[in-house]
């Protein structure tokens, strides 16, 4: 179940140096074929400060393991396809609470933000940058689309062991550059 070296790095983590401010009872943990593992159970009798409190609180910190970073962890499709759908669903609920807060403005400051005026100002810019804001504004909108239906598939339980996900990873990404080229040239 545990080795010894898990054993052998338990005891020497809990003889480690408890602050002086602190009385520590100690409690062993005792199995036949193990050997003894005691920890510090840190107790007071006495009032302690609130300075004091703080230094033994930061002592006790020190102590603490680290949790490892994201960065010791190799990427993945999933964790790239899930923080793109969140950042898409922000970004897709963000430009339409934008948009209808400045329409509603609008009339106030003297703007024009009527279908017609838009319209007209879109159509006299060149085909490059209406393709790329067709495409800026297509790309978010299909992928959260198509992930969303992908979402709607594991809903119904299928698809959820690993080859299914990435293959419905990969579908969900094939559609997007499809559906966004489509509606970016459209």
């Amino acid at each position: 179940m545990f080795s010894n070296t898990t054993f052998r790095t338990a005891s020497r983590l809990s003889s480690r140096q408890v602050s002086p401010l602190l009385k520590s009872t100690s409690v062993r943990a005792t199995s036949s074929s193990f050997p003894a593992q005691t920890r510090s159970a840190g107790t007071t009798s006495e009032n302690v400060t609130q300075d004091q409190a703080h230094s033994i609180l930061a002592a006790q910190r020190k102590l603490r393991p680290i949790s490892p970073h994201l960065s010791i962890y190799q990427p993945q499709l999933t964790w790239y396809l899930s923080i793109l759908n969140r950042i898409t669903g922000v970004a897709l609920s963000g430009g339409i609470y934008v948009f209808a807060l400045a329409y509603l403005a609008a009339p106030t400051f003297g703007l024009h933000l009527e279908s017609a005026t838009i319209a007209a100002a879109f159509g006299s810019l060149p085909v490059a940058a209406k393709v790329g804001i067709k495409a800026a504004v297509a790309l978010p909108f299909t992928f959260h689309s198509w992930n969303g239906i992908r979402h709607l598939l594991w809903d119904t339980g299928k698809a959820l062991d690993i080859k299914g996900v990435y293959r419905t990873g990969y579908v969900v990404l094939g559609l997007t550059t499809l559906s966004t080229v489509y509606l970016a040239f459209m």
